[in-house]
C-alpha cells in the first residue's frame, strides 16, 4: 500500500509541474485522471498492477 500511495504521490507532483511549467491544459489532466480510474476497474488491472510492481522491484534492485 505504501508503494501505491508513493506512486500516487509522485504522478500527482509530475501532472502539477506539467500544468504549471509545460502547458499542459488542465482539461488534459482531467481527461488523464478519468482514464486512470477507468483502466483500474478494467479487465486490464492485475496487468498493470503487476508492471508496476515489476518496474519498482526491479528500480528497488538497483545498487547505486
Amino acid at each position: 500500500m505504501a508503494l501505491s500511495i508513493s506512486a500516487a504521490l509522485l504522478l500527482l507532483i509530475i501532472v502539477v509541474l506539467l500544468v504549471r511549467r509545460s502547458g499542459l491544459k488542465p482539461g488534459h489532466a482531467v481527461a488523464c485522471t478519468l482514464l486512470g480510474f477507468y483502466l483500474a476497474g478494467s479487465s486490464w488491472a492485475p496487468q498493470i498492477t503487476d508492471l508496476t510492481n515489476n518496474v519498482a522491484g526491479m528500480i528497488s534492485d538497483i545498487k547505486f
